[in-house]
């Protein structure tokens, strides 16, 4: 198929063949241009503001109203508090402006969007106090310890919900952005799948560019991606599709001067340039651009393994095993004699793990299947719906009816807070392998034993048992690369709406 036919396949939306992803709209090429398709942020955004405003006088009003109460009248010294709660609205609509809450690269995805808006909230208490102290107001620090607080819990929530609603939109199809690909084939087709499945980052792909490829020429398409164009008509093919993103993968043909005059071309169009690095799976605070010879270099720090950092995750994880440990004593109690009642065997079921260093640890977990499921695994392999390297099977006969409630919200893991006690597991890691997975790793999945396996982490998060081997491996060495305390935190949260969801739990 040549890329005019391909072409005429993207305007009209009408392939049959082709997969559901590359149908879109005529709209999305001629009847709208990318400044229509962009019209939404603004809207976006002044929802945010206004929804910002009502957080600040929602703060106001309940500080004011439990300082002082609803009948007192405030006395004259006291008369600092209510203009501070008069103005705090304005004030914190200034702070989030000043913090640049409001600028849209920092919102939709990431955390940036967060850390300003707790950045912000931050600096407000630490100026109120000191322009308080310095020209002696009298402000009621009742109030205002109440007031910025409770204004920076509810603008996180509101802007939380603002985020959710917009992934859940961009599920449907809609606020997305069309990008082009630019590159060699096989980084094309790692980068296109990595964005059709994480859809919520709002860009959808309409095509690439590869070397030799030449726009009208008959060219093969790449997985039913169609090739627009070779890589000297990057700035054509944009023209033509009035494309909103370019993203460049690593390629010697796009030198420095290239890549320089690329986005000097771009800059007379509307369409976004993104450059990705060689190494895709670092990124946060391990890489910064520095200056060196006067050349501006991205400089790739090591990974925070050790030192302070790592002694306050196993303090962290020690006390939040113990803490939960005594908080749910009484469901574990329930779920040991559910499970003792319903099926023969241990209320426990033990099983030998690879942790940290290589170092093999005993797994504890709530006995979900009947007793001497191991031995069931050969009979059963050809019905595996795992990744090719993990036995997962829907419907496996082997697990009990109470077995698979435990499973669904990952009930039958609670065990492991022990694990965390001892010292053997984090709260938060990469899944704690069999021998026999270890025994087919590659050189990078090795990367994983520099920490200790988590009840949860990135692969619980990201699909389970529904990922492939090669997502799963990406997936724990990004943790690897990335781990912060801040990252195990968002996993965390990220971990209940997953047990809910139970994607992936078989």
């Amino acid at each position: 198929m040549t890329a005019l036919e391909h072409q005429g396949k993207l305007k009209d939306g009408v392939s049959a063949s082709s997969p559901s992803r590359y149908r879109l709209p005529y709209g999305w090429f001629r009847g709208e241009g990318t400044i229509a398709r962009r019209a939404w942020r603004s809207a976006y955004v002044r929802r945010i503001a206004v929804g910002d405003a009502l957080c600040g006088i929602i703060a106001a009003l309940t500080g004011y109203l439990i300082r002082f109460g609803a009948d007192n009248d405030v006395s004259a010294a006291a008369h600092p508090s209510v203009w501070m709660a008069a103005l705090l609205p304005a004030i914190w609509l200034l702070v989030m402006l000043i913090a640049r809450a409001y600028e849209q690269r920092f919102l939709w995805v990431g955390p940036d969007e967060f850390r300003r808006v707790f950045t912000a909230a931050t600096s407000l208490l630490a100026g109120v106090g000191t322009v308080s102290w310095a020209f002696q107001l009298e402000l009621a620090r009742g109030f205002v310890v109440l007031a910025l607080p409770l204004a920076a819990v509810l603008t996180l929530a509101h802007r939380y919900l603002q985020r959710q609603w917009l992934h859940r939109r961009r599920a449907e199809g809609k606020f997305m952005q069309t990008a082009i690909i630019v590159g060699h084939r096989n980084g094309v087709r790692a980068l296109s799948s990595q964005i059709d499945q994480e859809a919520y980052h709002g860009y959808r792909v309409i095509g690439c560019c590869l070397p030799g490829g030449a726009l009208g020429e008959s060219v093969p398409a790449l997985d039913d991606l169609p090739v627009l164009g070779g890589l000297d008509q990057v700035i054509d093919v944009v023209r033509q599709y009035e494309a909103d993103t370019v993203a460049v993968l690593p390629c010697p043909e796009l030198d420095g001067p290239a890549m320089r005059r690329l986005g000097w071309d771009l800059e007379k169009t509307n369409a976004e340039l993104l450059l990705a690095p060689a190494v895709t799976e670092i990124a946060g605070p391990r890489v910064r651009i520095r200056p060196v010879c006067g050349l501006p270099l991205l400089h790739m720090e090591r990974p925070e393994l050790r030192g302070v950092r790592r002694l306050t995750k196993v303090t962290f994880d020690r006390a939040a095993a113990a803490a939960t440990l005594l908080t749910i004593f009484p469901v574990l109690l329930t779920v040991g004699l559910a499970v003792a009642l319903t099926s023969r065997g241990g209320v426990f079921y033990r099983q030998e793990r690879v942790g940290k260093d290589g170092r093999p640890f005993g797994m504890l977990k709530f006995r979900t299947m009947v007793d001497g499921a191991d031995g069931m695994v050969p009979d059963l392999e050809r019905h595996s719906d795992g990744n090719g390297v993990l036995f997962k099977m829907k419907g496996d006969p082997r697990v009990t009816r109470v077995g698979k409630v435990l499973r669904r919200y990952s009930l039958d893991e609670l065990p492991q807070l022990v694990n965390v006690l001892r010292g053997s597991m984090s709260m938060v890691g990469p899944r704690p392998p069999l021998q026999s997975e270890v025994d087919r790793y590659g050189f990078d999945m090795h990367r994983r034993f520099l920490v200790k396996p988590g009840i949860t982490g990135l692969w619980q998060v990201s699909g389970r048992s529904d990922l492939s081997w090669d997502d799963s491996v990406r997936i724990d060495v990004r943790y690897v690369e990335n781990w912060s305390l801040a990252f195990d935190f968002m996993i965390l949260w990220k971990t209940f709406g997953a047990v809910l969801r139970g994607q992936g739990a078989y």
